[in-house]
Parts: C-alpha cells; structure tokens; sequence
C-alpha cells in the first residue's frame, strides 16, 4: 500500500475495488481503492493509507474510526465492472 495514496485494505472487498470510505463522527469521506488485504485485527473492516486517513479525520492520535465504506466499482473474474451502492 502506499501511504500517500488514496488505497486500502479489506479482508473482504475484491482486489481493485474503488469504494467511498466515510468517517461516522466527522461526515468526511474519501474515494479509495483496495490494494492490499487486511486488518487482521477483530472488528475492523478496512486499513485506510495514512494519507486516506487524514483526509477523512483519522490522526495518528485518533488511530481508529467508526467508518462506512460503499463500493463504488468491483472488478469483476470475467474483466467487467459492477456498479456498487456508492455509485448511486
């Protein structure tokens, strides 16, 4: 991952996902793409890059977050692309 992109990981989403990542207690958000798998800790659903993180209010001091995260555009095997909720 890089750590001034705009990327994530997720256990979960397909690799190459592009998905908006909103912080519950600050409404800000930010468009992000899954380039790595992770957390492996219990109850977190995504890594954010620290650059990601800031934008969206996360300091180091903070470290962690409640956020949403929205799909905008999952890969799919055969190459095509599948329209997500947060696309809408």
């Amino acid at each position: 991952m890089d750590p001034r992109g705009n990327n994530a990981a997720s256990r979960t989403l397909p690799l190459g996902t592009v998905a908006k990542v909103i912080n519950v207690a600050t409404g800000k958000s930010a468009v992000v793409k899954i380039e790595d798998r992770g957390p492996y800790i219990k109850g977190r659903i995504v890594d954010l890059s620290p650059s990601t993180a800031r934008k969206i209010g996360i300091t180091p001091h903070i470290g962690v977050a409640k956020v949403v995260v929205a799909p905008i555009a999952v890969p799919l095997p055969d190459g095509g692309i599948k329209l997500g909720a947060g696309a809408h």
